[in-house]
């Protein structure tokens, strides 16, 4: 066996290592950096401009962890693939326009509650996966798909519901989303294909850059928004927690119903269920108004709580 051939499972058993350690200490960042741009917000109010450059970073970060290989399983197995990517497109947009209508938000929060779940799977959703021994191929699948499909099905699904509530320029908000997420997905893809033994060594620290950088993304939205979330924090943790529950739960049914394996309904779960809300704070931010990133940054740090719970509650039980 050769030395690069050696090199891949070591820097592969890093890299879960480091991920399985920041998924547990992600949570706790999450809510330490949101409590402390709420309560001392004024230091951190000119980080606004800097959200779209924060999340280039994180989807160039996903972009390196990605190989073409990874990608196979959208041919061997179309079928639980395309089923995810359905219902990650059908399911949470259209639970955050029935969440918003029920629970009579204001055009701003209704907007944000459902430009979150036009957004695609989050970032953190395949190593959730892989502690909730899940099925990790095709959580990354999912999330690949589900990212390269967001320039197109975001805006739409955003111009359909949300544009009930707030003007939607969907052309802009595709390129803006071409700009922040398909052109450094890509571009961190080809990276990792030119040079993979450098990207391997940088692999185990890929986790912390995410977590920094979403941390960094929630501090930002959040405290230009604390005396909003004062007013209405309530109401939104209510929606998001719903957005959320919801989303695991009929996630886990979709493929229970279409009778996916257990390892496959937990990935369908928490791909469903986690967001890439820190894009929908971003997009709430430039296209709509500051309240509108709201829901998105609750979501920031619950949907990481709730994932971790659920991977430790899955952790401890048979995937098969």
């Amino acid at each position: 066996m050769s030395n690069s051939t050696k090199a891949q499972p070591a820097a592969k058993t890093a890299e879960e290592r480091s991920a399985r350690i920041a998924v547990t200490v992600f949570p706790l960042l999450i809510v330490a950096g949101g409590a402390v741009a709420l309560f001392f917000p004024q230091p951190f109010t000119g980080l606004s401009g800097y959200i779209n450059p924060g999340l280039m970073l994180i989807m160039f970060g996903m972009g390196l962890t990605l190989t073409l290989p990874d990608f196979a399983l959208v041919i061997r197995q179309p079928l639980p693939v395309l089923l995810g990517v359905v219902a990650q497109y059908m399911i949470m947009p259209l639970l955050g326009f029935g969440i918003a209508w029920a629970l009579q938000l204001s055009p701003e929060l209704a907007a944000g509650v459902i430009l979150v779940g036009c957004a695609p799977g989050g970032t953190a959703s395949n190593v959730v996966t892989y502690l909730a021994r899940g099925n990790v191929a095709l959580s990354v699948a999912m999330t690949s798909v589900s990212t390269l499909l967001a320039p197109l099905l975001t805006p739409l699904l955003a111009l359909w519901l949300a544009g009930r509530y707030m003007a939607v320029d969907a052309g802009s908000m595709a390129w803006s989303i071409v700009q922040i997420v398909l052109i450094p997905v890509v571009l961190g893809l080809v990276i990792r294909s030119l040079v993979p033994r450098l990207v391997d060594r940088v692999l185990p620290v890929l986790p912390w850059i995410s977590v920094v950088a979403i941390t960094f993304v929630v501090i930002a939205v959040v405290s230009g928004s604390a005396e909003a979330i004062f007013t209405a924090g309530w109401l939104i943790l209510l929606a998001v927690v719903l957005h959320n529950g919801l989303g695991l739960g009929l996630g886990y049914g979709a493929a229970k119903l279409f009778r996916q394996p257990i390892a496959s309904r937990r990935t369908m779960a928490i791909e469903v269920g986690m967001q890439n809300s820190g894009l929908a704070a971003g997009l709430a931010k430039q296209y709509f108004a500051p309240e509108a990133a709201l829901p998105a940054a609750v979501f920031s740090i619950w949907h990481n709580v709730s994932g971790a719970l659920m991977a430790a509650i899955w952790q401890r039980r048979p995937s098969s």
